[in-house]
């Protein structure tokens, strides 16, 4: 390739990052304000987490666009490969990640309708840890920190288990006050979709572990005293 095709090569890889960013940011910023909601009991703030969906819909689908024009033109190979498809698997993910902060922006607009309940509390802690979880692992993808990815993987555990409780707390607190069954379904479904949250940040940090280093994770997280052990390789250097 001719210096100026290269040139242009690295533009466009780069303007797919810049993407990447972008429509991380702003689902970033949706689940972040949309488990905010739950405890403010703030309409408005609910309201305008789906009004930001359509700008990741429109970013992805960009990023097809852009992805698309790549394998047409330049028919990337070893490291450009990986960059093209994993800008294309991680916006996917966030495009799911911002459906999910939308539909718990929706629920919370509904569960307003009802008195609070004490429990929200523990929904609200797990929506935190998920959005600890993706400022994390959107900062690995720019940094192309692949130790940063890897704690993602493993603290996705956390976010299980914090599930599994609100989960045996809110089906007790149903069985116990008939009344609130429904603002505890309500809250059941937004736990849910926090947890499916934190799967889609899983899958990003196995989608930037394989972009650096060429490998894929294992399957399943090692015991805790094998968690050092997990091999990390160094970054290759860039092609071209």
């Amino acid at each position: 390739m001719t210096e100026h095709t290269v040139k242009a090569y690295g533009e466009e890889l780069d303007s797919l990052a810049a993407d990447i960013a972008r429509m991380g940011g702003i689902a970033e910023s949706m689940v972040a304000d949309s488990v905010a909601s739950i405890i403010k009991r703030d309409a408005a703030l609910a309201r305008s987490v789906v009004e930001r969906d359509p700008r990741v819909d429109t970013i992805q689908r960009d990023v097809e666009r852009k992805i698309l024009r790549v394998f047409a033109l330049r028919q990337p190979m070893a490291r450009d490969l990986r960059e093209t498809l994993s800008a294309l698997k991680l916006a996917n993910d966030i495009e799911r990640i911002g459906d999910l902060a939308k539909n718990i922006a929706k629920r919370t607009l509904v569960l307003h309708e009802d008195e609070p309940i004490a429990l929200a509390r523990g929904v609200e802690r797990m929506g935190r840890i998920a959005a600890i979880n993706l400022q994390q692992v959107l900062d690995a993808y720019s940094a192309r920190e692949v130790r940063r990815a890897v704690n993602v993987w493993f603290q996705d555990e956390e976010l299980d288990e914090h599930y599994n409780s609100v989960f045996r707390e809110l089906l007790t607190y149903m069985m116990e006050d008939p009344r609130t069954i429904g603002p505890c379904a309500h809250l059941l479904f937004i736990a849910k979709n926090i947890e499916r949250i934190g799967d889609h940040c899983t899958n990003m940090a196995e989608i930037i572990h394989f972009l650096i280093t060429g490998e894929e994770m294992a399957t399943e997280r090692p015991k805790a005293e094998d968690a050092l052990s997990v091999r990390i390789a160094p970054p290759e250097p860039k092609e071209g």
